[in-house]
């Protein structure tokens, strides 16, 4: 099975990222400071993806905004070591998140045989600066797994198949704060779509409504551990002492992938973690 990942992201533009960990918004950098962080996080979410994608043989994508600036982008790509393990980017036709994820996802997955770039599609966001190759790799082979499976074949047979499915349906998310995930992916005979996802009437968390819809079509589905992203400041205070959890583990397991220009960042801006003692 062919399989591709998405880094789905936003162009960095001072004023236009990571708005709420600025001090206009309640937070605590300026909006350069904003740009700057998310930049370094990026890059070191990409590099992950592209350590994931080597060892299992997947190709690498990147996804930006409708209103971003592409040759910007391609510009910091050229900071990576191996900029060409990037086999493309492109951007989305803007609209609701809904709609800009469900165009990421049918960029690879599209219907025609000879236009398709991958069987299976995984979507990660680039503010995910603890993220690991291992839970990448955990979603690919999930995805393997159950495309093959009687459940995921009979999936498709109630979705509406009239020939026999070649491939299963499957759908795999790793879950983010607040009732969101911060990994999903499928595969390309899956009856899922993103719309009434992120944007519903209801009141529905992201994350229940990616369940709902397992549910109710009877998908085979995997639950990855949380992959925390980073919008507000209580999100950063929280994932600095996980960074430097993964700094010290890296100097003892070879797997570990430490996001050093995030880290570096954060030291450069002088940000700690700090546990207030309970007031007497």
């Amino acid at each position: 099975m062919r399989q591709a990942l998405i880094v789905f992201t936003k162009v960095p533009r001072k004023g236009d990222i990571k708005t709420r960990l600025t001090k206009e918004k309640g937070g605590i950098l300026t909006p350069e400071e904003a740009k700057i962080l998310y930049e370094a996080c990026l890059l070191d979410v990409i590099e992950v993806a592209m350590a994931a994608c080597e060892d299992e043989g997947a190709e690498l994508w990147i996804c930006h905004d409708a209103a971003g600036d592409g040759a910007y982008l391609q510009s910091l790509l050229k900071s990576l070591a191996h900029p060409e393990k990037v086999k493309g980017v492109f951007a989305d036709r803007g609209g609701s998140f809904d709609d800009c994820m469900q165009f990421a996802a049918d960029y690879i997955l599209k219907p025609q045989e000879e236009t398709r770039k991958a069987d299976s599609v995984i979507i990660i966001g680039g503010d995910l600066p603890t993220l690991q190759p291992v839970t990448l790799k955990k979603a690919f082979t999930a995805l393997a797994r159950f495309s093959q499976s009687e459940a995921g074949r009979e999936a498709v047979w109630q979705a509406g198949s009239h020939s026999t499915p070649d491939m299963g349906a499957a759908l795999v998310e790793a879950p983010c704060q607040e009732g969101g995930f911060s990994l999903v992916g499928y595969t390309r005979t899956t009856p899922f779509d993103f719309y009434g996802v992120f944007y519903n009437s209801d009141g529905i968390t992201a994350l229940d409504m990616l369940v709902n819809k397992a549910v109710a079509k009877k998908i085979p589905f995997a639950a990855l551990e949380m992959v925390p992203d980073i919008d507000i400041p209580i999100d950063l205070a929280s994932i600095i002492p996980v960074l430097r959890s993964l700094e010290l583990a890296a100097a003892t397991d070879a797997d570990v992938m430490v996001p050093r220009r995030t880290m570096a960042v954060l030291r450069e801006l002088g940000l700690e973690a700090t546990a207030l003692p309970p007031e007497r």
